[in-house]
């Protein structure tokens, strides 16, 4: 099943809704610590996610403690990057895949950028710097879900 990963994420808003996106299509998310903000369910809830009970969050306390489990688990890694050359219509997307996201304020560093088995980008206009990282997560999760066959069944 693919899965959606979050690298630090700083804006509790954006998590909210990836994880509202997660809990709609049946997606597990992964959040890579530390955050910017405070993860419990509480401060999840404020930020505006009623979803949270329907949501497969899954808490990583480090860079290490999740690399560990895409290796043990036989994952591939895949990261949504400005920096890639590849655009996410022309991969080719894995069941078991996890799309991971930068944070909103640096992106990720070389060294996760140096794991990544993949790396795609959304093509946009000359001059635009990125998308939302909800949205640029939204995008190519639902191209991967296309791809893999793996929306849930109306």
């Amino acid at each position: 099943m693919i899965a959606l990963a979050l690298y630090q994420p700083d804006i509790p808003q954006n998590a909210g809704t990836l994880l509202r996106l997660g809990a709609c299509l049946g997606v597990p998310v992964h959040v890579i610590e530390p955050a910017g903000f405070d993860l419990s369910d509480r401060a999840l809830r404020r930020s505006g996610l009623d979803y949270l009970t329907h949501a497969d969050l899954v808490r990583h306390l480090d860079w290490a403690t999740f690399t560990s489990w895409i290796a043990a688990d036989g994952r591939r890694l895949v990261l949504a990057t400005t920096r890639a050359g590849l655009a996410h219509v022309e991969a080719r997307f894995a069941p078991g895949d996890v799309l991971l996201l930068g944070r909103e304020s640096a992106g990720v560093p070389d060294a996760v950028h140096a794991a990544a088995a993949l790396a795609v980008t959304i093509p946009m206009r000359p001059g635009m710097r990125s998308l939302n990282v909800a949205v640029a997560g939204a995008m190519i999760l639902g191209e991967a879900l296309r791809q893999t066959g793996g929306f849930p069944a109306a």
